[in-house]
């Protein structure tokens, strides 16, 4: 088990950065087959306020 660099890398070990690595390429390969329409970042950002002011409206009763 080889250890890294924590200057060269955030991983323990090589173990570890080549799992992390196997588990990235699995998303972004399932992102690319993914067929739904890309959202609008302004959508994104505008969902995620209307969410943060709801839970921040109930929090100042």
């Amino acid at each position: 088990m080889g250890k890294n660099s924590p200057l060269i890398s955030e991983f323990e070990t090589e173990e570890q950065e080549a799992g992390h690595t196997r588990w990235l390429k699995a998303k972004v390969a399932a992102a690319l087959r993914d067929s739904r329409p890309a959202v609008a970042h302004e959508d994104v950002m505008a969902e995620a306020e209307a969410i943060v002011a709801t839970s921040e409206s109930r929090t100042d009763r």
